[in-house]
């Protein structure tokens, strides 16, 4: 059987986040297996590009996009681009369209899949519903507390009945852990799949540590937002007095956190050799998030030989396993107990990091680009596009 030829809307590429790398590293692998793709995102200008089999398609985010977080944009008038983007879909002639979510790209590729009566399929990366009900209750401090957090769950509902109307319109429907796809197939989407990540372990490898010092190390990666729960990271710092902790990432809780966290060393956007280096040079790594969707900082972490705590929300819990390669917590008060016992033993520490290289070594981008094509394929099936 010929590769599908794929039409891929990614709402976010460019940016600096777990959702572009991994619509990157997707893109990678089409590259390297030769398989025909149709790349469509929003960038800084508007260009078409053919290079062996990708043809990219970056649209301009124009004066009516506004920012939905530091690193991402929605841009109202996206829907300029249509025919430019339908002429050249058209050519391509995609036997199935991806697109990441309800962005502004991803609706774009929604409304020309049923244009061109092309099977969709869709794929969840980001808890919007949990955001939205985080960051309204952000902007409400002066409200009570039960009130803020009722008009906070309220949102969360909400946004996740609209989600579920959304993704309904998929052909097959892609998830990266088992309770976020039962969550679209109970809102009536599906067929579902699993879509997990993979890591470079060749780069995020234990060998690239370079301290020469013996002092405790804890570090967090990631975007520096309410809804990644980093005000929590204070606390986290308070419990192991003495140690070094290391925070590398940008956003708008930046300047809270640094007043809050004088002694912590703040290192900004790290890419490539240098993250990995930064993984590699913590003895523990934290991630208090209770919204991501994967975590791909986690998984990273543990291919550095680094263990890690998570909390029992949200994705990094499919990650970890619990008491080999880290700590799974389900309250704030456990958090800082697994993290104070792993900082006092220092030998159970690197037991876990040494088991935490090897789970990450069997963790393949192979298997998710299988994943992928087990889902591409349903939409055809579903749509009549495949024979059994």
């Amino acid at each position: 059987m010929n590769a599908l030829r794929v039409a891929f809307f990614a709402d976010s590429y460019l940016e600096v986040n777990g959702v572009a790398h991994t619509c990157r590293t997707l893109v990678s692998l089409a590259e390297e297996r030769q398989h025909p793709f149709f790349l469509v995102y929003g960038g800084p200008e508007t260009s078409f590009v053919t290079g062996g089999s990708i043809a990219r398609c970056q649209l301009r985010r124009g004066p009516a996009s506004f920012a939905v977080d530091r690193s991402f944009r929605y841009d109202l008038l996206f829907y300029r681009h249509r025919q430019a983007v339908e002429e050249r879909l058209r050519a391509f002639a995609p036997d199935v369209i991806h697109i990441t979510g309800p962005g502004d790209v991803g609706t774009l590729g929604l409304v020309l899949a049923r244009k061109l009566g092309v099977p969709l399929c869709a794929s969840w990366h980001t808890n919007l519903h949990e955001y939205a009900g985080r960051r309204l209750e952000k902007v409400m401090p002066f409200l009570p507390g039960p009130a803020r957090h009722g008009l906070g769950r309220a949102a969360q509902g909400g946004s996740m009945q609209a989600l579920g109307y959304f993704y309904q319109v998929a052909d097959a429907v892609l998830a990266p852990n088992r309770e976020l796809l039962e969550l679209l197939e109970a809102s009536g989407a599906g067929p579902g799949f699993l879509m997990r990540r993979g890591v470079d372990t060749a780069l995020f490898t234990p060998e690239r540590r370079q301290r020469a010092d013996d002092r405790f190390t804890i570090g967090y990666t990631g975007r520096l937002t309410v809804e990644k729960n980093v005000g929590f990271l204070p606390a986290i710092a308070a419990a192991v007095p003495g140690c070094r902790f290391v925070v590398v990432g940008v956003g708008e809780e930046n300047e809270r956190l640094q007043a809050a966290m004088p002694q912590a060393e703040f290192r900004g956007v790290l890419r490539g050799e240098a993250l990995a280096e930064a993984y590699a040079n913590m003895d523990l790594f934290v991630f208090p998030s209770r919204t991501d969707t994967f975590g791909n900082a986690v998984l990273e972490a543990l291919a550095c030989g680094v263990p890690a705590v998570v909390t029992a929300g949200g994705g990094p819990k499919y990650i970890v396993r619990s008491g080999e390669t880290g700590f799974i917590a389900e309250t704030d008060a456990a958090f800082l107990r697994c993290v104070s016992e792993l900082a006092q033993n220092r030998t159970l520490a690197r037991r876990m990091g040494l088991a935490a290289r090897r789970q990450a070594m069997e963790t393949t981008w192979d298997s998710v680009w299988t994943e992928l094509q087990a889902a591409w394929e349903a939409a055809c099936y579903r749509r009549g596009r495949m024979s059994a």
